[in-house]
């Protein structure tokens, strides 16, 4: 695994030069991740939603592709969990891009949409018309304006050629930095040779955002949806962004955000951009409906990859369950399981790799995936009855308590890092570690997904009294606030439909 920890340590973790590795480095779900150059260009009448059925991953027959094509769409697929299957969903997002096209600038292009099986809030087009939309992005929205909006600006990258001309800026950027490292004699003119080239793509990149508002706004307008979908969208997205920061678990987890900023520059903008159609209020929102095929969907991670329940991590799949050390947020990943502690002194990483049988776990440790090892701190031990090693190692400003275990065929990782690591800090880290173990056959039968839930709110009921059922760990007000697209000063009213997750 190469990917590293946000502001805190730089896991030590490294490749010996020209050599091949006899493991296999895999996420916890084995996912073939690799490097993606996705090039990203990344409601209504009261009625009772109707509940559907319980979905369950799976990947549908795509349209024909081309072989580089369908390369990247499999790849795309591998890192964002698969396809998520829900034929109603899957039916809306199709009608709504039909929609949309009709009244584009280009009605003559062809789309294909993809909803990937992710928790993570993200959408992005590549540049031959194949969308994507991840059902933590479809769980966040609170009607099909705000898809719409969503689909309409992929769709403006794509009639605006960006995710073409995107690919053709990463490429450039890619050739000056091999010149600036390889071939620049001043360090100086290489590096500012660099800085200059990663300042343009990222102007362009702006620049591109915003005409594609504006395309969008366009054509969701036309499409005789509600314009304003964009502006409620994006506060949305910011609020949850908000949410996640203050968790302090990996920022660099992929989201829409990350290539779509809902800056309020862009949020002023996309209002100014639905003014030129028409005034809040008109246009179709199409709440109710919306609300109704969310209900019962699959919400967070899905049990298939792993999940996370306050401190406790568990993988029904693969059969083992960890307790993170006290106080500790954890946050699954495709690369791995991160852990961070309030304040920020202390984290984990957990990940999974295929270690020879012939191979002992000293000597794994010991072989080149891993900085600074101090030598003389490798042991064997066991964990739960499985073998294991610990070692200890040191980074710039952390310290690092290393564990391996062997489990079936595989190996996991545990790496715990301290920016100060005492007698106690590494009794929390092995206490901790002594907590991985099999599960057992009623918890692996009782391990289920969290789910949307669409309620009616009574009378007499509060944004509180509602948010209290919400299956979440904590900030339970907050987050049913963003996932319902409720301002602070928004309260609930008798008849209103809420979404809230639960077990």
């Amino acid at each position: 695994m190469t990917a590293l920890w946000p502001h805190s340590p730089s896991w030590p973790t490294r490749r010996a030069a020209g050599k091949r590795r006899p493991e296999r480095a895999s996420g916890l779900a084995f996912a073939a991740l690799g490097a993606l150059s996705l090039a990203l260009a990344a409601c209504s009448t009261a009625r009772i939603p109707t509940v559907q059925a319980p979905s369950a991953p799976a990947v549908r027959q795509q349209a024909e592709l081309a072989p580089g094509e369908a390369r990247e769409h499999m790849r795309i697929l591998a890192a964002y969990g698969g396809q998520y299957d829900s034929p109603q969903i899957q039916t809306m997002l199709d009608k709504t891009v039909d929609r949309l096209v009709a009244a584009s600038e280009r009605p003559d292009l062809r789309y294909q949409v993809t909803m990937l099986n992710s928790p993570a809030v993200n959408a992005f087009a590549l540049p031959n018309g194949q969308l994507y939309v991840t059902r933590g992005l479809i769980a966040l929205a609170n009607d099909q304006s705000e898809v719409a909006s969503v689909m309409a600006h992929e769709m403006a990258h794509v009639i605006a050629r960006h995710a073409a001309i995107r690919e053709d800026q990463a490429r450039q950027a890619a050739l000056v930095n091999r010149v600036a490292n390889d071939l620049l004699s001043d360090p100086q003119l290489g590096a500012l040779a660099l800085a200059k080239s990663k300042i343009a793509l990222a102007n362009f990149s702006r620049a591109q955002e915003f005409e594609a508002d504006g395309i969008g706004v366009g054509i969701s307008a036309r499409a005789g949806y509600d314009p304003y979908g964009a502006e409620r969208f994006l506060t949305s997205m910011g609020h949850n962004a908000q949410l996640r920061a203050q968790r302090a678990i990996d920022p660099r987890a992929p989201d829409f955000l990350s290539s779509h900023p809902a800056t309020p520059e862009r949020v002023t903008n996309a209002v100014a951009n639905a003014r030129q159609y028409t005034g809040p209020g008109a246009g179709a929102r199409d709440k109710a409906d919306y609300l109704g095929l969310l209900n019962g969907m699959v919400y967070g991670e899905d049990p298939s990859e792993g999940f996370v329940r306050g401190r406790k991590f568990l993988h029904p799949k693969l059969g083992f369950t960890f307790t993170a050390p006290e106080g500790f947020t954890l946050d699954n990943s495709a690369q791995a399981v991160f852990g961070v502690k309030e304040g920020g002194a202390q984290a984990l990483r957990l990940d999974v790799v295929r270690v020879p049988a012939e191979q002992t776990l000293p000597e794994y440790l010991m072989s080149g995936w891993i900085e600074n090892i101090d030598a003389k701190s490798v042991e064997e031990q066991t964990v739960s009855g499985f073998p294991a090693a610990t070692a200890t190692a040191n980074g710039d400003q952390w310290t690092f308590r290393l564990y391996v275990v062997r489990f079936g065929s595989e190996v996991y990782r545990v790496i715990f890092a301290a920016k100060k690591r005492t007698d106690a800090v590494d009794k929390s880290f092995r206490d901790s570690l002594h907590t991985f173990r099999r599960m057992t056959v009623a918890e692996m039968a009782h391990a289920q997904p969290l789910r949307l839930k669409v309620v009616q709110v009574k009378a007499g009921d509060t944004v509180d009294k509602v948010a209290r059922r919400m299956a979440v760990s904590d900030r339970h007000v907050e987050r049913f606030r963003v996932l319902n697209g409720l301002a602070e000063k928004d309260r609930v009213k008798p008849g209103d439909y809420m979404k809230v997750v639960v077990e």
